[in-house]
């Protein structure tokens, strides 16, 4: 039986919103509901460690491979992956389950999601759980511009935008991708280096001179935990993943007539010591934002840090979730 299988409750799926979701469930259908939101490059499979910890505890757990992700729907066309159609999908999976508010709790461009989800379904959510990634008010200018200007074209978020590329460098080996992201942070701060266009965080030239044998990161996943990865992103292809990127101007034009705080739902944000992509220091503005908010640092954690450091991440959610959401 394959990782997937052994570690993760069995996948279920519903037509919501217009796609196929695929998600994962465990724990007692009591209470309020934890969604768990992921990231890029990731699955609903980077919460395995947390949804058994949740649901051990009694809490009921669900945990999407989100649209263009694993085993869920893969629309053809960029618009389709905008910020309206990403809560909308959580917002008609409650509708699915029959229920009426979770709390939402995402990592990477999971934390963008569920970030947006009070200001986009204020009455789908009962809490918010950041990981790694801040409540980001909307910025100044068009954000992609803003980071053209600043890190260059080659920033892995910008090369985004270009069509077709990404996703043939990604996708053309997805054991190698998947194996350059998914490592410990020991020389992670080699990814902010400038490339030899003057780009930083240029995934694409790092990706394609990397060899895993002079890599001085260790490895995060087992062989067979990257072989989940590595063969859902060969099966599915990187476009939808990509197009979460495309939407960034259309998300910030977007932002322009939603609210600006968020007020009246308990808030957890949880920082990574070593995450050269989100430090620390980027969640330092949110106390202005947020009202009732609460942070936590977890230690000698990189990027991926509820693979990483899971217990850490499991003991700060289940303390929160007690104390603002007893059972």
């Amino acid at each position: 039986m394959s990782a997937l299988e052994t570690m993760m409750p069995p996948v279920r799926r519903a037509a919501v919103n217009g796609v196929e979701i695929a998600w994962y469930e465990a724990g007692p259908r009591t209470g309020v509901p934890v969604v768990l939101c992921h990231g890029f490059p990731e699955l609903a499979f980077s919460w395995r460690h947390q949804i058994k910890a949740l649901a051990d505890a009694g809490r009921w757990v669900i945990a999407p491979d989100q649209r263009g992700y694993g085993a869920s729907g893969k629309p053809a066309n960029v618009t389709d992956y905008d910020i309206d159609h990403l809560t909308g999908d959580m917002a008609a999976l409650l509708d699915h389950l029959g229920v009426e508010k979770a709390i939402f709790c995402g990592h990477d461009w999971g934390g963008i999601v569920v970030w947006q989800m009070p200001l986009i379904h204020p009455s789908r959510v009962a809490g918010v759980i950041g990981l790694n990634t801040p409540f980001m008010p909307r910025a100044p200018a068009d954000p992609i511009a803003i980071m053209r200007a600043r890190f260059g074209p080659d920033m892995y978020i910008v090369w985004f935008q270009n069509p077709d590329e990404p996703e043939a460098v990604l996708g053309a080996d997805t054991h190698k991708t998947m194996s350059f992201f998914m490592r410990r942070p020991a020389a992670l701060q080699a990814a902010a280096q400038p490339s030899a266009s003057g780009s930083t965080f240029a995934f694409k030239d790092l990706l394609q001179q990397w060899t895993g044998d002079v890599d001085p990161r260790e490895p995060l996943l087992t062989p067979e935990e990257l072989a989940v990865f590595a063969d859902a992103f060969r099966d599915g292809g990187f476009f939808g993943p990509v197009s979460w990127y495309r939407n960034f101007s259309r998300n910030w034009e977007r932002a322009e007539t939603l609210p600006t705080r968020i007020d009246g739902i308990p808030c957890l944000m949880i920082t990574a010591e070593l995450d050269a992509v989100l430090p620390p220091s980027a969640a330092e503005h949110m106390p202005a934002f947020i009202g009732d908010l609460e942070t936590a640092l977890v230690r000698g954690s990189g990027h991926w840090t509820q693979q990483e450091k899971p217990d850490e991440v499991n003991q700060l959610i289940l303390d929160w979730l007690d104390r603002r959401f007893p059972k």
